[in-house]
């Protein structure tokens, strides 16, 4: 079996922990690692290639996008253009259609694929939410975060001009209501009234009641772990009061990086053209033979 050669583009708190899973995927082979700066690099990036372009890469078949929510467009882009697949977890929901048909578009044009929003949230979250609807077509789903850190409002935070760190932590009210806790370092001569400001008009945190709070230190509040509960009360054909409930605790990254993993697995048997993962099967998210899997999950 010919292994799937994968870049790991930006290598930040998501693409270590990708790294960490390629390593333990059998049918993956590590193309090498795209970074911003060729500085002083980790130690465990000693064995593989890291370049700025993924061209120096040679082959690569798809490219796993650790950048930020509002870099991956332009990552992308260029790279389907050039042949090469994508996977990203892009988070921002209300941006994630026009950004399927954009990289959609991209993509069937070069006989490529785009596998977007595939995280847990968007992402394997995503695909509870459409079981659950699948099993009661009329109902309300709901989902509460947390408590625990928001990575893709975390960078939004450390953006902002004056802002030296930044932690966003996520507190669920219930009913898929979320209050957004930020802690920031600022930089020397930065106002936190500033900061505030810049911080809640942001489209990541104008819907939520969110409060901004400095800290001598980031790292001394900072916990990646987070948590979903998901909640479904709704109708089977005529039958009410069907409840279903989802729930987990995790890393954040590391899950985020696992997914990841696997929608560039499945990348590979796609058509070209863009996708979320409630259209891909999810048996192709998996490694292995296809009727050994049946056998086994069914």
């Amino acid at each position: 079996m010919n292994k799937i050669k994968a870049a790991i583009v930006g290598y930040g708190n998501i693409g270590r922990f990708v790294l960490e899973s390629l390593q333990e995927a059998d049918d993956f082979e590590i193309a090498g690692i795209v970074r911003r700066s060729l500085g002083a690099q980790p130690a465990e990036l000693a064995p593989y290639k890291v370049v700025t372009d993924i061209a120096e890469l040679g082959k690569v078949d798809v490219a796993i996008l650790c950048t930020p929510t509002r870099e991956v467009q332009k990552h992308a882009s260029a790279m389907l253009a050039a042949g090469i697949c994508t996977v990203d977890s892009f988070d921002i929901h209300s941006l994630i259609p026009q950004l399927r048909r954009d990289l959609g578009k991209i993509a069937s044009q070069h006989g490529t694929v785009a596998v977007i929003s595939a995280g847990w949230d968007p992402g394997s979250d995503s695909v509870v939410r459409t079981l659950m609807q699948a099993a009661a077509p009329k109902g309300v789903t709901y989902t509460n975060f947390g408590p625990g850190m928001s990575m893709g409002h975390t960078v939004c935070v450390k953006s902002k001009p004056g802002v030296k760190d930044a932690l966003s932590m996520t507190i669920p009210l219930g009913t898929g209501i979320h209050r957004r806790m930020v802690y920031v370092e600022l930089e020397p001569g930065a106002k936190l009234d500033d900061v505030a400001k810049a911080v809640k008009t942001d489209p990541y945190f104008a819907s939520d009641e969110t409060h901004v709070i400095e800290v001598k230190s980031v790292d001394e509040v900072k916990d990646m772990g987070h948590g979903v509960n998901m909640t479904r009360k709704g109708v089977s054909g005529r039958t009410q009061n069907q409840r279903f409930e989802f729930s987990m605790s995790i890393n954040n990254p590391a899950l985020t990086a696992q997914i990841l993993v696997g929608a560039a697995r499945a990348a590979m048997r796609l058509q070209p053209g863009a996708y979320t993962m409630i259209e891909i099967p999810v048996i192709d998210l998996l490694p292995g033979d296809r009727e050994e899997l049946v056998a086994h999950l069914v």
